[in-house]
């Protein structure tokens, strides 16, 4: 009886153990994809890392331009298509705007110092948002959905006391977190001192600061550096910064949530910029 049970014990923890490893096998299979929806997302990826797509389904029956561009793309890098009836791609997506076009992909991975260094000798001018030290993912997944949204060509973060590219992330941003570089730097002060030796200028937002956004208008090459949800910005960060900024507030609230502060900010830039 006692080697029976244990035995049986045995072959308890046995079955544990396989569970477990199989569970940890479709864990890591679930974070080696990821998705991301609609036509300018997809086409982007397909122009500018097309090894990163791995399927795309498309909306059956269309026979727009929109669908013909990207079939055009898939085929050209042998890119597996499926078909799907608008039904299910609503039923399957229901939380996202997906157009007709949903993509399987491997997700981005975080970025370092070198990956800056390309970024800037090829672009001659480029928009970038610096978060210092921002810990939630909620935040940084909305923050990510707005610098897809205004063409911010990288996000940059320390590598301590602030959020990576997790799950949770990748879920509130919604196929921003596959298209927007996430740049993780040993030293902050550091990279802000680096980027304006390249020229770019570096704009912190801080609630004291005195003069509102409006005030400082900047079209040329942009960092725009976000404070930690608590503290804000920390001292050095803010005393590298080429200028300080405020958001106008016209009502009772004396602050906004960093995300909501980013959005603001990136648009207003964005716009900025494309008037130029």
């Amino acid at each position: 009886m006692s080697r029976s049970k244990g035995g049986s014990r045995g072959n308890s923890r046995g079955r544990n153990k396989q569970n477990n490893n199989r569970n940890s096998e479709d864990s890591e299979s679930i974070q080696q994809k990821s998705m991301v929806y609609g036509y300018h997302a997809i086409k982007q990826l397909l122009e500018s890392s097309p090894s990163r797509v791995l399927e795309v389904s498309l909306q059956t029956g269309r026979k727009d331009e929109r669908s013909q561009i990207l079939e055009n793309l898939l085929h050209e890098h042998s890119i597996e298509i499926k078909r799907a009836q608008r039904e299910e791609l609503d039923a399957k997506f229901a939380d996202v705007n997906h157009q007709g076009f949903v993509a399987e992909i491997s997700p981005a991975k975080v970025e370092n110092e070198g990956f800056l260094e390309n970024l800037l000798v090829n672009n001659e001018k480029p928009f970038l948002l610096i978060l210092d030290q921002v810990q939630d993912p909620h935040n940084l997944g909305a923050i990510l959905r707005s610098a897809a949204a205004a063409g911010v060509d990288a996000v940059i973060a320390p590598l301590r006391n602030a959020c990576g590219l997790t799950g949770a992330v990748r879920k509130v941003a919604v196929g921003a977190a596959e298209i927007v570089p996430y740049i993780q730097v040993t030293n902050l002060a550091r990279t802000i001192r680096f980027l304006q030796e390249q020229g770019v200028y570096v704009i912190g937002l801080a609630g004291e600061a005195p003069i509102d956004m409006y005030q400082a208008e900047h079209t040329g090459s942009l960092a725009i550096v976000m404070g930690n949800e608590a503290k804000g910005l920390r001292r050095l960060t803010r005393e590298h910064c080429d200028q300080l900024i405020k958001i106008p507030m016209a009502g009772a609230i004396e602050s906004l949530n960093v995300s909501v502060a980013s959005g603001i900010c990136v648009f207003h830039y964005a716009r900025l910029r494309a008037s130029k």
